[in-house]
């Protein structure tokens, strides 16, 4: 028998002075039952990196043509594409082409790294990619804070992360790779 998906209860709470968004948002996240603790959490983080009204998970790790995050526009466009792990050249090709603007955040190390050197020279082309890396350090700590019923509080001021579970603090310190040139 097939396993089900884990329903995660977040109260997240974003305080982002870069982008002056501050909202707190009551969310459902389902986690596959193939992800892992740290991997739902960089989503989670990736939302609060993100948020806006629009801004919802998609079905994301049982599904190619969907990314984990999306923000679509009030007649359907898709306004932001956001992709975890290290997807291949192709995957990146094709959401550069559906979506105004595509993040990909990464996190695992040294694999993270191998995969942006065989990358990177092939990503100049978009535009609208950027491509930001979580330190294997960061994201295992990060990863260590799931629970099935979370508050968090992200504070983001001038690229640096304080994400707050629970009480416990958790500082994240995003590498951006490659901007988006537009």
């Amino acid at each position: 028998m097939a396993q089900k998906a884990t329903i995660y209860k977040v109260e997240l709470s974003v305080a982002d002075m870069d982008r002056h968004y501050y909202e707190t948002h009551n969310l459902t996240v389902a986690k596959h039952p193939s992800e892992t603790d740290e991997r739902l959490m960089v989503r989670i983080l990736a939302f609060a990196l993100n948020a806006h009204e629009r801004l919802e998970f998609t079905r994301g790790i049982s599904t190619d043509d969907e990314p984990d995050i999306w923000q679509k526009s009030l007649s359907g466009d898709l306004e932001l594409w956001v992709a975890l792990g290290l997807p291949g050249e192709k995957i990146v090709r094709q959401s550069c082409g559906k979506a105004n603007k595509v993040i990909i955040y990464c996190y695992g190390g040294s694999s993270a790294e191998v995969w942006w050197e065989k990358i990177k020279d092939s990503t100049i082309r978009f535009d609208n990619l950027q491509v930001t890396n979580f330190s294997k350090k960061d994201t295992s700590e990060l990863g260590k804070q799931a629970d099935r019923l979370m508050n968090l509080q992200v504070n983001i001021q001038d690229g640096d992360v304080m994400v707050s579970v629970d009480g416990n603090i958790v500082h994240i310190t995003p590498i951006k790779w490659k901007t988006a040139d537009h």
